[in-house]
């Protein structure tokens, strides 16, 4: 079997401050006004599965539940919606991480979009149990695009943590 190109590399330790950094800069892409395009990823439940499923004992269903909360209250949205969901799928990427990380980043897409189709599930559900209308089948291409990206986000989340290139290891004695 096939290792990824990020897993197949010795990487440095990721610092806790670069997750964080991570999350609020995802936290602040769902605050922007998006509702005409909906295609659009939940970013922040996007890195949240990936770093729960890299960082399994930085990122969890704790912090998960936090941004949730967040979310919610700036989204004004039914309290609890988004930190369910993202206690799913924080729960999900940890479960799996082991699983997810053996395969190619093609494969390891096609692993996380179930996780990402959860959290829409999870967040109709409790809209349509509230009382609110169905938003439309648009509603669920934000996971499809988001599985697209998962490659670009790896690559980009992972940039800070390669190790540059020894040039004195290569050179003939």
């Amino acid at each position: 079997m096939q290792t990824s190109y990020s897993s197949s590399r010795i990487l440095l330790p990721v610092r806790p401050w670069f997750i964080g950094f991570t999350l609020l800069v995802a936290l602040l892409l769902n605050f922007l006004p998006t509702a005409a395009l909906p295609a659009i990823p939940d970013w922040l439940a996007l890195v949240i599965v990936f770093w729960s499923i890299r960082e399994p004992r930085r990122v969890g269903m704790g912090l998960a539940f936090l941004f949730g909360l967040a979310m919610d209250v700036a989204d004004a949205s039914l309290l609890g919606q988004h930190a369910l969901a993202y206690v799913l799928v924080a729960y999900g990427g940890l479960s799996l991480s082991r699983r997810i990380l053996w395969f190619p980043l093609g494969e390891q897409a096609l692993q996380v979009f179930p996780l990402l189709l959860l959290v829409q599930i999870v967040q109709f559900g409790v809209r349509t149990m509230a009382g609110a209308d169905f938003p439309g089948l648009s509603y669920f291409l934000g996971p499809c695009f988001a599985t697209l990206l998962w490659p670009l986000l790896t690559f980009v989340l992972l940039l800070p943590q390669h190790q540059p290139v020894d040039r004195d290891a290569n050179r003939p004695l």
